[in-house]
């Protein structure tokens, strides 16, 4: 890859202030800081605004607040929204649950390359050790205390090796929205999200059906680029069955363009 590309981090937030806090906080001190971080909040109350507020005044990286009326969830509205409104040409997106590691950013960035799409892993963190987790706690020597007593699942992830394990393919398994990157210009080929995607689950699927559709490969990426998942209560699933529908969908069909996508928002720019 010639040069290194301008790098967007899109947080998606719903009603999680302190989460989302903690997240910030570790991209904004992340050896390779991003160029800017788009919160992109599928409605939320007043104490994610005021919290926003405070992280972007005391950020030396650009923080972006992308906002709309809470209507179900609809993450992949949202998403399409802040990346319509980002300006780098290196996407990364992330969740206010998923805390990075130190390198997450450089890591991406290391081994971003036309053609591909980048999937990073993540440790999962029991409430016991959710309670007070932050960027500053990413530690082996805890996590492994924490896995022997079965407060963590996932524990390999959170091992660093001098060089990570490259798997290529175009599989479905392990697709996870909350530490993935690519181009903008990828996403914005196939149109983005497809917001037909109401409701929890398989909207990152389906946008990677499509990315292969378009030609792209996945590099699944391990033992770099990890994130720590914070625990929370599952989300709503009543929606799950008509998303696995759509999936289905859009696996049968030819096209890599989805009609109700990113489009929209950047012709009213």
């Amino acid at each position: 890859m010639e040069g290194i590309p301008k790098v967007s981090v899109v947080i998606t937030t719903y009603n999680r202030p302190e989460y989302l806090r903690r997240v910030v906080e570790g991209y904004l001190n992340q050896s390779h800081p991003p160029d800017e971080i788009l919160i992109a909040e599928d409605g939320s109350n007043r104490e994610t605004e005021l919290t926003v507020g405070e992280l972007q005044t005391k950020s030396n990286v650009k923080i972006l607040h992308i906002r709309q009326e809470h209507n179900g969830f609809r993450a992949a509205m949202i998403r399409n929204k802040a990346i319509a409104s980002s300006t780098g040409s290196y996407i990364i997106l992330s969740d206010d649950d998923s805390i990075p590691c130190r390198t997450l950013v450089k890591d991406h960035l290391c081994y971003a390359e036309r053609g591909y799409f980048i999937q990073g892993h993540r440790v999962l963190l029991g409430e016991k050790v959710s309670n007070n987790f932050t960027f500053w706690d990413i530690s082996i020597k805890k996590l492994f205390l924490s896995f022997i007593k079965g407060q963590v699942k996932n524990f390999s992830n959170a091992i660093r090796l001098p060089i990570p394990l490259i798997m290529i393919s175009q599989s479905l398994e392990g697709i996870r929205s909350c530490n993935m990157s690519f181009f903008k210009k990828d996403f914005v080929s196939i149109n983005g999200f497809n917001e037909d995607f109401i409701g929890w689950g398989k909207e990152d699927s389906e946008l990677v059906v499509r990315f292969y559709k378009y030609g792209l490969k996945r590099k699944d990426i391990r033992f770099h680029a990890s994130s720590y998942h914070l625990y929370h209560f599952h989300y709503e699933r009543s929606n799950l069955e008509k998303n696995i529908l759509l999936l289905e969908r859009s696996i049968n069909e030819k096209d890599y363009y989805c009609k109700n996508g990113i489009d929209k928002y950047l012709k009213a720019k």
